[in-house]
């Protein structure tokens, strides 16, 4: 944690504040019935979404991806991205109640891909997108008895990082904070043979320049370095909501990065295979995606 002399007053005052709200609102949707929680920030979010401002960017993000769209079909494209986001928060609270009742709320398909992944007793890496319930997938991986380590964004906010610690899905899973110390830690567990799950789906600032929705997008190559670097197979893992609080989970065969040229040149066709694959999901269930993050560039 920063000093804190080098934290801002307007953070020191808000910050225990936020973490007050997040514990309270954690607490109260732990007390509900997952079903209930799950419906109640589905209720609450499509009332409170549209008036907050990343309301305006999902709507630019959705008008740039879908410029064959009308008004009224990009609102409801809205209105089912904050039912989703809220009902994604609700069941946050129910992470373990999602592990022991997976056989009747998600249905795995291609778990045989995921586990072959593994056979060569060699590392594996996982990607998904920030898509339906995106903790679902290591959630998953652990019903099947496959335990991945994940990279995940620490909260700016560190008085609410308990509740993060909470997104552990098994005791022998690692959670790294993005960062040199977290990518030091993925090094360290890709050499030691351990499957690794990343989320692939976000701006990246110093990645590199691909297409998404036909459109220039910085993305993380990470993975596909990563991939290629320790010769190991890339397996995506996409995730939709059927209906309230079930899903279906789907592990696709793995695949390797190519070795036909240059480095870079093999990891930027690894990276715009992995962005259509993303793209061709979320076309087919637009509202399960998180419009919300500035995807592409200013003017693009």
């Amino acid at each position: 944690m920063s000093n804190p002399r080098e934290i801002p007053l307007s953070k020191r005052l808000l910050w225990p504040l936020e973490a007050a709200g997040a514990l309270a609102v954690y607490g109260l949707m732990r007390l509900l019935p997952i079903d209930a929680a799950s419906a109640l920030g589905a209720a609450v979010l499509a009332r409170v979404g549209p008036m907050l401002r990343l309301h305006k960017v999902a709507r630019g993000n959705l008008e740039r991806a879908f410029p064959e769209k009308d008004a009224g079909e990009i609102d409801r494209i809205l209105a089912g991205m904050w039912r989703n986001l809220g009902r994604t928060a609700g069941e946050f609270a129910h992470i373990r109640t999602l592990l022991r009742e997976m056989d009747r709320r998600v249905e795995i398909v291609g778990a045989e891909h995921a586990l072959a992944a593994m056979r060569d007793g060699g590392p594996a890496i996982y990607v998904s997108g920030h898509i339906a319930n995106w903790e679902l997938m290591p959630l998953a991986a652990a019903h099947v008895g496959l335990v991945i380590d994940a990279v995940y964004r620490a909260p700016d906010n560190p008085l609410i990082s308990s509740l993060y610690d909470k997104r552990k899905p098994h005791p022998d899973a690692t959670m790294f904070p993005k960062g040199s110390q977290g990518a030091r830690g993925v090094m360290d567990a890709l050499k030691r043979g351990r499957p690794l799950g990343l989320l692939i789906d976000q701006k990246m600032n110093d990645g590199i320049e691909a297409r998404f929705f036909g459109r220039r997008a910085m993305t993380t190559p990470a993975f596909a370095q990563l991939a290629r670097r320790f010769d190991c197979p890339i397996v995506a893992v996409r995730i939709e909501r059927l209906e309230g609080a079930r899903f279906r989970v789907t592990a696709h065969e793995g695949v390797t990065v190519p070795r036909d040229g240059k480095a870079s040149e093999d990891v930027a066709a690894t990276v715009q295979r992995f962005n259509d694959l993303l793209e061709s999901w979320i076309r087919e269930r637009p509202e399960q995606w998180l419009w919300v993050h500035r995807r592409w560039p200013k003017g693009e």
